[in-house]
């Protein structure tokens, strides 16, 4: 037998091991993204407090869960959280940025309460997270909107996001993204 056969025999007879919260960093901030855009929408339908709503979902809602049969990622618990904070604290530096990149004839306030939600923490995130590149932002709250809209609505946080990243950061939208590798 050799040292493979029994590096492998011995793994399987290991106990299975416990979820740890479950899915990659990756899956873990998307978890956190989509569950912050969703803890945007109830502060806004319900008009609760910022603080009472990250309490509730980190409590009862972030966990790895299974729902008929299917296995959700845990999402990252600080990512969440600043997202939510950080958007309710700086609503209106948040609000300006988004009404400044969408057109004169849809303004925020007219919007679909999840579609603002939507563009509210992907604005914040343009512009609190200068770690990470612009497009993989732009790219995560598309994702989002793709969760919850099937018709024009992740076209056009993809463009208002794009505004919003060209206005704030733009020599790193001239930049390569980093997530990309080289083009054949």
């Amino acid at each position: 037998m050799s040292n493979d056969d029994a590096a492998g025999r011995a793994k399987s007879k290991r106990a299975p091991r416990k979820p740890t919260g479950g899915g990659s960093a990756k899956a873990r901030r998307k978890a956190a993204r989509l569950a912050a855009v969703q803890a945007l929408y109830q502060i806004d339908l319900t008009g609760a407090g910022v603080e009472s709503v990250v309490n509730e979902f980190v409590k009862h809602r972030m966990g790895q869960q299974e729902v008929d049969g299917v296995q959700f990622v845990a999402a990252d618990p600080q990512l969440f959280a600043d997202v939510v904070r950080g958007t309710g604290h700086r609503k209106p530096e948040v609000d300006g940025i988004v009404s400044a990149a969408l057109d004169p004839k849809f303004p925020l306030d007219r919007l679909e309460l999840l579609l603002r939600a939507i563009l509210r923490a992907g604005a914040y995130e343009l512009f609190a997270h200068n770690d990470l590149h612009p497009r993989i932002i732009i790219s995560e709250y598309v994702d989002v909107a793709h969760a919850f809209f099937a018709g024009r609505e992740p076209g056009m946080v993809n463009g208002v996001l794009d505004h919003v990243a060209r206005t704030l950061r733009p020599a790193e939208l001239s930049q390569p993204d980093p997530g990309r590798g080289p083009q054949d």
